[in-house]
């Protein structure tokens, strides 16, 4: 047999009609299955039974077990559920059946107990289940959770519930007193409905079976917002004012209450409190869902002078909540009688140095009405700078009185807006404008719209040119505003500045009278004074300063070599000479400025350009290579001196070079002058010539400056400190036949020099060395201008072989 049978037999003997016989199998056995053999355990003949009719009952109408006559085993018919037999959930579950055996009649019991076996899975009645949990939940809310059922029993059926993973919620699990579990799901994180909205969980039955079965459900929880927040009025009490007998749908307010809650816990809903009186529910109307307040009956100021109304602001919430506030109404009396202004006396135009404190207008005031409606009062409505004062002699009058220092350039007239207002409810007013105009007083000086201006003049500029427009400004009005220009007398070298420049008095254009060489004048500093015509006048000036702007107006001068003008510089030179010796150098001078007096060098005609060089920036010529047998002995140099103005100037040299054979003495030879040197030498004849020369040209300066000093009492200002010294250097490969050009090279240097305030100083130093060219800064005494001529005393002394170059500058 296939299947586990108990038999326990209760009553087995013989004559025991009511004994009771009781097997156990296990539920869903298959169809043919044999339980016992009932013929043995009754004690009966197997063979027996076909001679007699055996009968088993019929349960629930079905016929679940039968008989085999022929073997007495008793068999299943038909698949027993356990679940559907017996639908209590209890542990045992026996099928009670009638055997019925007759000739002899014989009746037995038999109690069939049916085992429990796990073929049913738990499940929940609903497979999904919605929750509304508030936000305001606490930590700790328990919900109850539907139980899944398990129709097996015992072992088989539910043992334990599981939760999916989730940071929020958790369950828990309670076992009633019958054995039956219980599910809480339990809140353990404040939940935030704005950061999630629904939690989607899945709730798992697992039963105790082999194999384990299991039912899942899903738990949704949808985060319902909280009704935290309760309506709230702008203001705990609001004050209105309204006029008797106003029509009836005449708005009184629009309350608004606000709910910082969604959804029904926003919604606001307006009611009348018990507070609120009958008699004012009948005069007044509240909208529930706008919150307005209308008029609904008649307001009447004599009945009832004001109205308190209690407004409840409730939310639509599970648990409402509730505002309040109190509209406080005043009733106003009609009114309806305005006040009126009478003028007495009025001044329309006044200076406007006018003393604070002066009467401007007297005023009276009325209001035919009575009571606080009679009570009227007289005020400006702006800030303005006057003020009204009531008259102590004469009730409801009023005095219109400066109050502040008046300024008609600031405002030159005022609306003097006058306003009664009576005390009535509502108050009824009236105005009155007053125009005062300001007559002006001369109390402003004229203004420039500068303090200091800076005018720059080209020089060469012709007579009569306008330079500038210095136009000054006064707020004044008529003669007061009418402006004189003036140049305020200032000389300058003893010329008055009314002879440099004018100025048109009325317009205040200035202009020169005189062209300015910027070689000789480079500035001018004096100030303009602007009157105005009113009495008395005011004035004020300005500082002017003129600066002379250079203009490339002088072409350079070729101061070295020296020649006579137009002639042509000859020069001697050893053919034997070296490369990159010195040859020749040009030195050109320019009055103008600094950048247009900038000259560079250049070669305008040279008989062999590959056998000389010229550097650009100081003139020196210089050998490039070595003369050759094929050179020509003459050689022809045109060099251009051009300055840096636009345009440019130049001027030109012709230097005529000449070749010998025989060795010229170097000027290094000179610092070593034997102490028996020949005093009639060819050197000491050119000498003594230059030092005449010079020495008739000192003579003439001093006497051209003693009668400058003569004419110019007052001596110019010394001019700024002198520039840093200049050294220049030169090889010493000149022959003595070129000693007047060696000469006239170091005069040249020496007027530039000068030009620049310094005292040159030539010395020889001994052989081997080179000449230096020392330089006295302004401070020495020795002062210059831009066109200073020079004039050079050469002192030699023989023993000391040195030579002194003074300068004595010409003023102007």
């Amino acid at each position: 047999m296939n299947f586990l049978a108990t038999v326990f037999v209760l009553c087995a003997v013989w004559p025991c009609a009511l004994s009771v016989t009781r097997y156990s199998i296990a539920e869903e056995m298959e169809r043919g299955s044999v339980v016992a053999n009932l013929a043995a355990d009754l004690g009966l003949e197997p063979g027996g039974l076909a001679q007699r009719e055996v009968k088993l009952d019929i349960f629930h109408n079905k016929k679940y077990l039968d008989v085999n006559k022929k073997t007495g085993e008793l068999y299943i018919v038909e698949k027993m559920d356990r679940e559907s037999l017996c639908p209590t959930k209890t542990t045992s579950c026996f099928l009670k059946l009638d055997v019925i055996i007759e000739s002899p009649l014989r009746i037995f019991n038999i109690e069939l107990g049916i085992t429990d076996i796990n073929d049913n899975a738990p499940h929940f009645r609903r497979d999904r289940v919605e929750l509304d949990v508030s936000e305001s939940a606490t930590p700790g809310e328990r919900f109850s959770l539907p139980n899944a059922v398990d129709p097996d029993v015992g072992i088989n059926t539910i043992k334990t519930y599981q939760l999916s993973v989730d940071e929020h919620f958790t369950i828990e699990i309670q076992t009633g007193s019958d054995g039956t579990q219980y599910v809480d799901l339990v809140l353990t994180k404040s939940l935030d409905r704005e950061e999630n909205a629904v939690h989607n969980l899945i709730l798992t039955a697992v039963d105790g079976g082999v194999p384990v079965r299991s039912g899942t459900a899903n738990i949704i929880v949808r985060v319902q917002d909280s009704n935290d927040n309760p309506p709230r009025f702008d203001k705990q009490t609001y004050t209105v004012n309204m006029t008797e007998n106003s029509p009836i749908g005449t708005l009184v307010m629009k309350l608004n209450a606000t709910d910082r809650d969604e959804g029904l816990n926003s919604e606001i809903q307006y009611s009348f409190t018990l507070y609120t009186s009958e008699k004012t529910q009948d005069v007044f109307a509240l909208n529930p869902t706008t919150g307005e307040i209308t008029v609904k009956g008649t307001i009447d100021y004599e009945d009832m002078k004001f109205y308190e109304m209690h407004i409840e602001a409730r939310d639509k919430g599970t648990h409402p909540l509730q505002g309040q506030c109190k509209v406080v109404l005043h009733v106003k009396d009609m009114n309806d009688n305005y006040p009126e202004i009478t003028i007495q006396s009025v001044k329309n135009t006044v200076n406007e140095n006018i003393p604070v404190g002066s009467v401007i207008a007297l005023v009276g005031i009325n209001d035919r009405d009575t009571g606080d409606n009679g009570k009227v009062s007289l005020s400006i409505n702006q800030d303005l700078p006057f003020i009204l004062n009531k008259s102590s002699e004469r009730p409801m009058h009023y005095k219109l009185m400066v109050s502040e220092p008046l300024d008609r350039e600031s405002i030159p007239e005022y609306d003097i807006i006058l306003i009664v207002t009576d005390a009535g409810t509502p108050p009824l007013s009236d105005n009155e404008t007053i125009t005062l105009h300001l007559l002006d007083v001369n109390d402003n000086a004229p203004k420039f719209p500068q303090s200091f201006y800076t005018i720059r003049v080209t020089e060469n500029n012709a007579p009569g040119d306008l330079l500038s427009s210095l136009s000054a400004f006064d707020p004044d009005l008529h003669e007061n505003q009418y402006l004189v220009y003036f140049i305020l007398e200032k000389e300058i070298a003893n010329t008055s500045m009314s002879m440099l420049f004018s100025i048109n008095p009325e317009n205040g254009n200035l202009y020169a009278l005189k062209t300015f060489d910027y070689e000789i004048e480079k500035e001018f500093l004096f100030h303009i004074e602007a009157r105005d015509s009113g009495s008395p006048p005011l004035s004020s000036n300005v500082t002017v300063h003129i600066i002379i702007v250079d203009q490339n107006d002088n072409a350079p001068v070729i101061v070295s070599p020296w020649r006579a003008h137009g002639s042509v510089v000859e020069e001697k030179i050893p053919r034997s000479t070296d490369k990159g010796s010195l040859v020749a150098k040009v030195i050109a001078l320019d009055t103008d400025s600094v950048h247009n007096s900038r000259i560079t060098y250049q070669f305008l005609q040279v008989t062999d350009a590959t056998l000389f060089s010229l550097d650009q920036y100081n003139g020196e010529i210089r050998t490039m290579r070595m003369f050759s047998y094929r050179d020509p002995r003459h050689q022809r140099l045109v060099v251009v001196a051009k300055d840096n103005g636009q345009p440019a100037l130049s001027a030109t040299v012709t230097i005529k070079l000449s070749t010998v054979e025989t060795a010229v003495k170097a000027y290094s030879d000179m610092t070593e002058v034997p102490l028996e040197y020949d005093i009639f030498s060819d050197l000491n004849l050119y000498l003594v010539i230059g030092l005449g020369s010079v020495s008739f040209l000192l003579l003439i300066t001093i006497l051209v400056t003693i009668v400058l000093k003569c004419q110019k009492p007052k001596p110019s200002k010394a001019a700024p400190p002198c520039r840093n010294s200049v050294i220049s250097e030169r090889n010493s490969t000149i022959a003595d036949s070129t000693l007047v050009s060696n000469d006239a090279y170091w005069y040249s240097l020496f007027l530039a020099e000068t030009r620049k305030g310094k005292l040159v100083v030539r010395q020889p130093v001994p052989k081997g060395s080179r000449y230096i060219v020392s330089s006295l800064p302004r401070g020495t005494g020795l002062t210059d201008t831009s066109d200073s001529a020079a004039s050079t005393l050469q002192v030699r002394v023989q023993r000391t072989h040195f030579v002194l170059y003074s300068s004595f500058i010409k003023i102007e």
